[in-house]
């Protein structure tokens, strides 16, 4: 399984379309305790580019703060699923929340 992570300053970026790049965090066989994480630079922002780079890098579910109908929408069309509404914290206690069914997601925060 792989998850992207849209990171800022070296947390969850609260604006999926704007971070400075994604954390991909490799999990072996769905076990939080068998991580590892790469670090992809975002390219420039750009409607419609990132869910298919993220496809292309074999992303299965991105987790997000906030992140605007379109994108999900088109990661919807590409198979990946999204979670949005989840806390800036770093990108392993994100993974390892979302795997132990722990993170505790709020509202989308973004409008668009």
């Amino acid at each position: 399984m792989r998850i992207a992570i849209p990171m800022a300053d070296g947390r969850l970026a609260q604006h999926f379309g704007h971070c400075e790049e994604f954390a991909l965090v490799d999990v072996d066989g769905g076990s939080p305790a068998k991580l590892s994480i790469t670090v992809a630079p975002a390219p420039p922002h750009e409607p419609g580019r990132l869910p298919a780079m993220l496809k292309e890098l074999g992303v299965q579910t991105v987790i997000a703060g906030g992140i605007g109908s379109r994108a999900m929408a088109l990661f919807a069309e590409s198979g990946i699923q999204v979670i949005a509404g989840a806390p800036a914290l770093d990108a392993e206690a994100v993974a390892r929340c979302f795997l132990e069914g722990s993170l505790v997601t709020g509202d989308n925060a973004c409008s668009h």
